[in-house]
């Protein structure tokens, strides 16, 4: 039994001595580090040449869009106007007993089927109905 004792003390002690010279060796080699690049230095920035002086050249002149739109004098001027401006509406005689009264209280009647009302004014554009819904076509 002391054989066995004595075979396993010298066996751990060759294991642990292996280790340790092992490691140490590990310890002591050392990887090569990679060469460290230069870092480059930035180049002065040139000298901003300073631009000419832009022009301004004034916009242009507008010109009108459309033709001033034709005065109304009576009730029976505005027939025409919002026989035109109700022609594809699916209730045609209700957009024409509206249109007649806002032609007749605002004396215009936009161009066109729909639309460009504010070339009316603000008389066109701000009446309503009781339900405070757009009154004029």
């Amino acid at each position: 039994m002391a054989f066995k004792a004595v075979l396993f003390l010298v066996a751990s002690f060759m294991l642990i001595t292996t280790r340790v010279s092992s490691s140490d060796e590990e310890l002591k080699m050392k990887a090569p580090s990679p060469p460290y690049a230069k870092v480059p230095v930035p180049a002065p920035a040139p000298a901003k040449v300073p631009s000419p002086p832009s022009k301004t050249t004034p916009p242009p002149a507008k010109t009108p869009t459309s033709a001033p739109l034709p005065p109304v004098k009576s009730k029976a001027d505005c027939i025409p106007l919002c026989d035109q401006r109700c022609k594809l509406h699916s209730r045609k005689r209700l957009c024409m007993r509206a249109c007649m009264t806002c032609c007749d209280r605002c004396k215009c009647v936009p161009p066109g089927t729909y639309g460009n009302q504010e070339m009316c004014g603000k008389c066109y554009t701000d009446m309503t109905t009781h339900g405070n819904r757009v009154k004029c076509p």
